[in-house]
């Protein structure tokens, strides 16, 4: 079975590493800017790189379609700050002076700023400790992911933490909401090697599976 993917293009997604990153875990890969593509694919990447206001500006005409697609069961996977857009808020918004921001609230959470007691952004490659069983993070305990954020997520419910990761204390670095078909990553699969693809893989086998 080929398993088809749509990675939504919003115009803030490193689309092509992505791209490559899912073909490598044998998905064959849509990049779209329609949002009425997304309701043929099996499952849906929302990546990301850049401000959660911008994106969420940018992936306004996907808004319902995503809802949509979450309420039916569709695997749905944010990447960075696709991951950060499935929750309800960002402080980012008000950093910047941009007012409120909403977001897709798949997560009920907030996004929160580093402290200043650590560099901002944290960049570079941190470990994942598996805190509860989702098939997206099989065979990654205790395994290194590469990160690049000033924000982080903090849900609304401590079940929707899948994976944590240290960085001035523990953050959710995986998480997923009570259905267990919305997740994502605060770090980037498609550049984190070995691990990453193990995590694309789960993806896609996830989607196989639906």
């Amino acid at each position: 079975m080929t398993v088809e993917v749509a990675v939504v293009d919003y115009g803030l997604g490193n689309l092509r590493s992505v791209t490559r990153g899912l073909e490598r875990a044998d998905a064959a890969v849509t990049v779209t800017d329609e949002p009425a593509a997304l309701a043929s694919a099996d499952g849906v990447v929302l990546p990301g790189v850049g401000a959660f206001s911008e994106g969420m500006d940018n992936a306004g005409p996907f808004r319902d379609v995503l809802v949509e697609e979450a309420a039916a069961g569709t695997p749905l996977f944010g990447i960075c700050l696709g991951m950060q857009m499935l929750l309800t808020t960002s402080e980012e918004a008000d950093h910047a002076g941009e007012g409120d921001a909403e977001g897709l609230d798949l997560i009920p959470g907030t996004n929160l700023r580093f402290p200043d007691t650590v560099k901002v952004p944290q960049m570079g490659w941190n470990d994942l400790a598996v805190e509860r069983d989702h098939p997206l993070v099989a065979g990654v305990d205790g395994e290194y992911a590469y990160f690049v954020h000033s924000y982080y997520a903090e849900p609304d419910d401590e079940r929707a933490t899948v994976a944590t990761t240290d960085y001035g204390g523990p953050f959710a670095s995986v998480v997923a909401n009570e259905a267990g078909n919305v997740f994502g990553t605060q770090f980037h699969p498609e550049k984190s090697g070995e691990t990453g693809l193990r995590i694309l893989r789960n993806f896609v086998g996830i989607c196989a599976d639906r």
